[in-house]
């Protein structure tokens, strides 16, 4: 099965870890998701389905572009972004000013760091994970073969590293541009989910 992750655009928090938080897309983000997306439908479109992050900022967008296609339209709890607990809705400009050690060990090591009271980087690859098997299985119940997924920077920096079968700690470095498509495969081996890396689509 071929997955196509698709980042959220800029949104009215762009500057802060924004998390759980349930903000909306700015006018520009719109845009350039719109603009990946047409790039593509000028080429091929052959999506079964479109899935999507419940948080504004992807769902949005994923339900005006279901209707416009004329695809079914899933909503996944588990693809959200990784919650950053007291440094949600903070600018890390911020976070540097008041906490510099702690934010420099959770970009370099994001494995053994996490923001206070957030989620931890195992806790969120378990979830996404458990997403994405109720993915697989509603792909294959549904006979879909390629799913446009709607999601966050940090789903498609941690799918990309498994995919890449990269070191967690480097996850942060993973590019994962604004309303910028990735592609990946996905399979399942002895019931366990398997990401292998395509070309970013640009």
């Amino acid at each position: 099965m071929q997955i196509d992750l698709l980042r959220h655009g800029e949104t009215t928090l762009s500057h802060t870890l924004r998390g759980h938080l349930d903000d909306d897309l700015t006018e520009q983000g719109w845009l350039q998701m719109q603009s990946t997306i047409q790039q593509c439908i000028t080429t091929l479109v052959d999506w079964d389905v479109i899935i999507s992050s419940p948080l504004r900022r992807c769902r949005c967008f994923a339900e005006h572009l279901a209707n416009q296609l004329g695809l079914p339209m899933r909503v996944n709890e588990h693809i959200k972004e990784m919650h950053f607990g007291d440094w949600e809705g903070i600018a890390t400009q911020t976070i540097y000013e008041t906490a510099p050690e702690l934010l420099a060990n959770f970009w370099q090591f994001p494995t053994q760091y996490h923001a206070p009271k957030g989620e931890s980087l195992l806790q969120f690859q378990q979830r996404v994970i458990d997403g994405f098997d109720e993915i697989y299985v509603q792909m294959q119940r549904h006979n879909w073969n390629k799913a446009l997924i709607v999601t966050h920077g940090g789903v498609i920096k941690l799918l990309t590293c498994l995919a890449r079968q990269q070191n967690l700690d480097d996850l942060l470095t993973i590019p994962a541009e604004l309303g910028k498509l990735y592609a990946l495969n996905l399979t399942q081996v002895d019931n366990q989910i398997h990401f292998y890396e395509n070309t970013a689509i640009e």
